[in-house]
């Protein structure tokens, strides 16, 4: 049998219970789950690249089967190296969808082996974001349901609180 190997590619700044239950989703559905942190000179991250990897790390420790790499570039490229064939998107609402389907039609005309799958976290992350997450720590919010332990530790200390 063939192993399928998927892609979760994110900027992860930070990973929140949203990224948490996607990735979850896909541990049941592929041999291997990659979540990769993008760097994209276009945005600003609060938290460096290998700070959102080492969060990562530590939030999905509980799957056998999902690594955490950095990738810049372009994404079907890198999941060709990967030998991965599938590449994981999150949908959270219908606003997501059109960007999202753009790329997968791009990634798709770019690299025609190479498959993307849609996945929806459960209902009651459909609002959040890791910007919203960062606005709402930066006011010394309780973020507790809103991600793991260790990242909501990594926001007080980078926020000062």
């Amino acid at each position: 049998m063939k192993k399928v190997t998927a892609v979760y590619p994110g900027t992860f700044d930070p990973v929140t219970n949203g990224h948490l239950d996607v990735i979850e989703r896909a541990t049941s559905l592929f041999d291997e789950v990659i979540v990769c942190i993008a760097v994209n000179s276009l945005k600003s991250p609060l938290f460096s690249k290998e700070e959102r990897k080492n969060m990562l790390i530590e939030s999905v420790s509980g799957f056998s089967n999902v690594t955490v790499d950095i990738f810049e570039g372009l994404l079907v490229k890198y999941a060709e190296e990967k030998h991965a064939s599938v590449i994981i998107r999150g949908l959270r609402a219908i606003s997501d969808f059109e960007y999202e389907f753009q790329l997968s039609l791009t990634n798709r005309k770019l690299s025609p082996a190479i498959n993307t799958i849609f996945l929806m976290p459960n209902e009651k992350y459909t609002y959040l974001d890791s910007s919203l997450v960062r606005e709402l720590a930066s006011y010394n919010a309780d973020i507790q349901d809103f991600v793991p332990k260790n990242v909501q530790l990594a926001l007080k200390e980078k926020f000062g609180f």
